[in-house]
């Protein structure tokens, strides 16, 4: 079971990386024409397709689906109010550039989006395995 979740959990760091160098590019450009709120907000919504793709796909080898399609926004949402309010504080209290701050956001959150996401995607057949 260590290894499987190893395996996953290695696969989930690469997607991830992907996803957000992708997303850190989009955050960059629109920080050259928006506030740095604005552009975190636009560059992280772009990503959760990405991910929700990725993730599925690649990560936990799960057909697309869109009831988990429609419920994965559901784990980008927690982790949104919480790296949003994470950012605010990185740039605003401690002084850290908004170019940076971000690249702190995503790693703190990895091990959240981790399992959230799992337990979307994989729903039951996570549960059904461990019975098994």
């Amino acid at each position: 079971m260590t290894k499987y979740i190893n395996s996953e959990f290695l696969r989930f760091v690469i997607s991830g990386a992907i996803n957000t160098g992708s997303s850190y590019l989009l955050y960059l450009l629109l920080l050259l024409f928006l506030p740095y709120s604005i552009a975190y907000t636009l560059s992280y919504f772009s990503g959760i397709v990405l991910s929700y793709y990725l993730n599925s796909r690649f990560v936990f080898h799960q057909a697309l689906d869109w009831k988990k399609a429609v419920q994965y926004p559901l784990v980008y949402a927690v982790q949104y109010l919480a790296s949003f309010l994470l950012l605010t504080l990185f740039v605003q209290v401690l002084h850290i550039s908004d170019v940076i701050a971000p690249i702190l956001v995503v790693l703190a959150s990895i091990p959240l989006t981790f399992s959230l996401s799992r337990r979307i995607i994989k729903g039951r057949a996570t549960k059904m395995a461990h019975e098994h």
